[in-house]
C-alpha cells in the first residue's frame, strides 16, 4: 500500500498535497515509512539570497549566504534534508550556521535534528518550541525568542519578528532589509491550491489573523517568499489579508443567519478553496471564535 502511495505520488492534486503533508509532519516525530525525497527548484531572488523550492508539498525554504556561513529560514521535511543540503552545496561551500523555523510544523521544521547534528543552531518563537515539545517533535530550538530578534553573521542580518496569532500562536516572519524581501513561513501562502489554514490546536486564529498581517505588511519589503507556494509580491500578500477579512465576515454572516456547520463548509471550499485538511483543523474552532 505504501508503495502504490509513492509511485502515485506526483499524481496527486497539488490541494490534497498540501494535505498529505500536514498529516506527516504531526507524525514526524514518530517512526514511520517516509516518502523519497522532494524534487525541489533553487530560485535566485539576488546574488546572495535564494530559495529552494518544491512546486508540489514541503515549505519554501530561503538562504542567505555570507562568507562566514549560511543563514536559512525553515527546513523542510527530515527525508528532504540531504537533497536540500545538496542543492545548497552548488551555491556555497559554506555551512549552514542557523536555521529559523517560522513555526513548529514539520515540513517547516523536520531537518532540525540533522542540522543540529551538523552544529547549525536552530531559532524559533518560545510558543513554536513549547508546540514541538508538546508534539513530541524532534529537534527543539536552540534559541528562541518572543516577539524580535537580530541574527547577525558575515556583516548581513536576518531581522525575526513574532507579531501575534495567525496560523499558529508561535508564527515568525524573517525580513532581510537589506534586500527588501520578506519570509512568512504559512502566516501568508500564495495560491488556491494553498488556501489559509488556522490551525486552532496549534493556536491559531482566524479574529487575530489579520491584525498580525497588518503589522507584518508595515515592514519595507518587496519581494515575498510564502510558506507555501511561488516567490511573490507585496501586493499579493496584501491580498491574501483581504481574504482573512472575507472569509471572517461570510463566516459571520452565515452564523447569523442560523446556517449549518455543513453550508459553511461548503461556502468554505466553493469560495476559498478550503480542502478536508482546513476544515478538519479549523472549522469547528472558526465558528467557535466568530460566534
Amino acid at each position: 500500500m505504501l508503495q502504490l502511495f509513492i509511485q502515485r505520488f506526483d499524481e496527486i492534486p497539488t490541494f490534497k498535497k498540501f494535505y498529505i503533508a500536514i498529516l506527516l509532519s504531526l507524525l514526524s516525530a514518530f517512526s514511520i515509512a517516509q516518502p523519497p525525497p522532494s524534487v525541489l527548484d533553487l530560485i535566485r531572488i539576488q546574488d546572495d539570497l535564494y530559495v529552494i523550492h518544491n512546486p508540489a508539498v514541503p515549505g519554501n525554504v530561503t538562504v542567505l549566504l555570507t562568507d562566514e556561513g549560511v543563514i536559512m529560514v525553515d527546513n523542510k521535511f527530515a527525508w528532504d534534508y540531504d537533497n536540500m543540503m545538496a542543492m545548497l552545496a552548488s551555491i556555497t561551500d559554506q555551512p549552514v550556521k542557523y536555521v529559523i523555523n517560522t513555526h513548529y510544523h514539520g515540513d517547516h521544521s523536520g531537518g532540525n535534528v540533522r542540522a543540529q547534528a551538523d552544529g547549525t543552531v536552530v531559532v524559533a518563537s518560545e510558543n513554536a518550541r513549547l508546540k514541538m515539545i508538546e508534539a513530541n517533535q524532534p529537534g527543539h530550538p536552540d534559541v528562541t525568542l518572543d516577539e524580535h530578534a537580530f541574527v547577525h553573521l558575515g556583516g548581513k542580518v536576518a531581522e525575526i519578528f513574532r507579531f501575534g496569532r495567525s496560523h499558529t500562536d508561535g508564527d515568525v516572519v524573517v525580513y532581510f532589509p537589506d534586500h527588501r524581501v520578506l519570509a512568512t513561513g504559512d502566516m501568508f501562502t500564495y495560491g488556491d491550491d494553498v488556501p489559509q489554514l488556522i490551525d486552532y490546536a496549534g493556536g491559531g486564529s482566524a479574529r487575530a489573523w489579520t491584525g498580525t498581517l497588518d503589522q507584518a505588511l508595515r515592514l519595507d519589503f518587496d519581494t515575498v517568499v510564502p510558506g507555501h507556494g511561488p516567490v511573490t509580491n507585496k501586493a499579493e500578500m496584501e491580498n491574501f489579508r483581504d481574504l482573512t477579512v472575507q472569509i471572517r465576515r461570510m463566516t459571520r454572516e452565515m452564523i447569523a443567519a442560523g446556517n449549518s456547520r455543513d453550508e459553511i463548509a461548503e461556502m468554505l471550499i466553493n469560495e476559498y478553496h478550503w480542502a478536508e485538511l482546513h476544515l478538519q483543523r479549523g472549522l469547528d474552532g472558526l465558528i467557535v471564535e466568530l460566534q
